[in-house]
């Protein structure tokens, strides 16, 4: 973690900004949203829980321990009213929606022959329509706004989507997963491509392995050995190498970034 989640104002990328966060009570969300409030970000801390798998105050008490600002909202984004009530509770409270992070997902890893319907189902409702419910969501919101004085060329709002390197090469024995990232992929280009025009910024992390404090296979020795074996960085992710990628995309250094998948993998798909 980093060694202070207290930055000087003029060390902030994203001051007064109204940030939402889904997936953020625990792992590369919960990294994210520490991290955007750190950079003076009101941030909205988006999760069906508040339960914090790798241990710890729940997400929006520790950005309040850390100095910061934020509110947790329960929310399923596999639910359009809970989507639509968490933009519309965020602007009521705050004004405005300036940066959205895609970060919410699931996963049961299954190959073809032995993934059920329904479990596919409920990975992509999560996943790619989850995504698209909330980038939806925001994008009306955001077209609704004046700019920022201080955003460069008339940006009305950003959004991050958490891709994956399983969107583009397979994640063995795992087809729903590698789908919906795929998806989310495909989604990110589209709205930047569709809305550039209206000053909103669309782009992505894929995430390589990331090790997060989540347990079953994601620490699986078969996975970890695999993941180790391929990455050519002398180790493996953590959830902070995802955050500060997704603050470079929600700030306004990223003025002429749009419609890109930034890859965090450690080279892994470089090699």
């Amino acid at each position: 973690m980093p060694a202070s989640y207290a930055l000087p104002a003029d060390a902030r990328r994203l001051p007064g900004r109204v940030c939402i966060v889904t997936g953020a009570a625990s792992g590369i969300g919960r990294a994210t949203a520490r991290l955007l409030a750190a950079h003076g970000a009101y941030v909205v801390v988006a999760d069906i829980t508040s339960e914090v798998i790798e241990g710890g105050a729940p997400t929006a008490e520790r950005i309040a321990e850390d100095g910061n600002h934020a509110v947790y909202r329960r929310t399923d984004v596999a639910s359009l009213a809970d989507v639509e009530g968490l933009v519309a509770d965020t602007v009521a409270r705050h004004g405005r929606l300036d940066v959205i992070v895609n970060n919410a997902c699931i996963r049961h890893a299954r190959p073809l022959l032995e993934m059920g319907e329904d479990d596919w189902n409920r990975v992509l409702d999560v996943n790619l329509s989850g995504a698209f419910r909330c980038c939806q969501a925001a994008v009306r919101q955001m077209l609704t706004q004046t700019p920022l004085a201080d955003e460069d060329e008339g940006v009305r709002g950003r959004i991050v989507n958490l891709a994956s390197q399983h969107g583009m090469i397979a994640a063995p024995q795992d087809i729903a997963y590698g789908t919906s990232k795929a998806g989310v992929a495909y989604l990110t280009r589209q709205i930047a491509t569709d809305y550039a025009a209206q000053g909103i910024v669309c782009n992505a992390v894929a995430p390589g392995k990331i090790q997060t404090g989540a347990g079953g296979r994601a620490v699986d020795p078969a996975v970890m050995d695999r993941a180790t074996r391929r990455t050519p960085w002398p180790r493996l992710g953590r959830s902070e190498d995802v955050a500060n990628a997704v603050l470079f995309l929600a700030s306004a250094e990223a003025s002429f970034i749009t419609g890109a998948q930034l890859m965090v993998d450690g080279g892994w798909m470089a090699a």
